[in-house]
């Protein structure tokens, strides 16, 4: 159960990183980068990832 509970916090962090990449810049106005868009976009993957296996585990 601990595991889980480890997966679903890291989940979390890594959703966090995924919002902090995505509005890096944007206060300035600047449009994002591709690279930008492509980190973003596997965080997100990733944090989806361990979010399931989380609850997976502890289901």
């Amino acid at each position: 159960m601990t595991f889980g509970l480890v997966l679903l916090i890291f989940g979390g962090f890594l959703l966090g990183g995924t919002w902090s990449v995505w509005q890096s810049g944007q206060d300035e106005g600047r449009p994002r980068s591709g690279p930008q868009i492509a980190l973003a976009a596997v965080i997100l993957i990733a944090a989806l990832l361990a979010t399931v296996a989380g609850i997976l585990y502890l289901v």
